[in-house]
């Protein structure tokens, strides 16, 4: 007799978000299967943060729209796959009607994670590549350590494409930001140094 596993969804989460002695570690889900998030390490947190700032800044001053940091989304209709990027984009059309007291029923224009040392190539992808399927147009995976970036997009034929970008090269906002630019230099090399020198103070400049 087949075993059936447990599917979670939306409401799963929330209800363990809301434990009062609830884990470190946060939880997501995709396609029905729970899946843990390790918090993240200090030079991931810094690379989301310098990120998020850019990316804030530059939608502000063009009032393009909103940028997030660790914000939940699912898919609108689709309470089986709830994913927290990083950091996230929302072009001002639907920020203005985003929800503030729950997750976010549909996914951001950008989403952007950075690897960490807990989490393989493999998972990020498929982070990526569940984000495009739910109606993001553009994921950035960053890997500081690798030293090198992935560029995932939905395609005309609506399978997702990946373009890798080393690491003096750098990220295009496209149709998502037009004009904005990311030197993956501007990320990584400070934290290089931090990384050879772990008494270097993490400060972008």
């Amino acid at each position: 007799m087949a075993i059936l596993e447990r599917v979670y969804t939306v409401d799963d989460v929330a209800r363990l978000e809301q434990q009062p002695m609830k884990p470190m570690e946060k939880v997501f889900v995709i396609d029905g299967q729970l899946l843990i998030r390790m918090a993240p390490a200090q030079f991931q947190a810094l690379a989301a943060s310098e990120v998020s700032r850019l990316l804030g800044n530059y939608a502000a001053e063009h009032g393009l729209g909103k940028v997030f940091v660790d914000c939940g989304y699912h898919p609108p209709g689709d309470r089986q796959t709830l994913l927290f990027p990083d950091v996230s984009f929302e072009a001002r059309r639907r920020a203005a009607k985003s929800p503030l007291r729950t997750y976010k029923p549909y996914m951001p224009d950008l989403a952007v994670e950075v690897i960490s040392p807990a989490q393989t190539l493999a998972q990020a992808r498929r982070k990526a590549q569940a984000c495009l399927r739910h109606g993001a147009a553009l994921v950035w995976l960053l890997d500081p350590l690798g030293d090198y970036a992935e560029v995932w997009r939905g395609g005309d034929d609506g399978k997702v494409q990946s373009e890798r970008i080393a690491g003096d090269g750098s990220l295009s906002g496209e149709d998502i930001l037009p004009g904005f630019r990311l030197p993956l230099s501007q990320i990584f090399y400070t934290l290089r140094l931090a990384v050879a020198d772990p008494q270097r103070p993490l400060a972008m400049t």
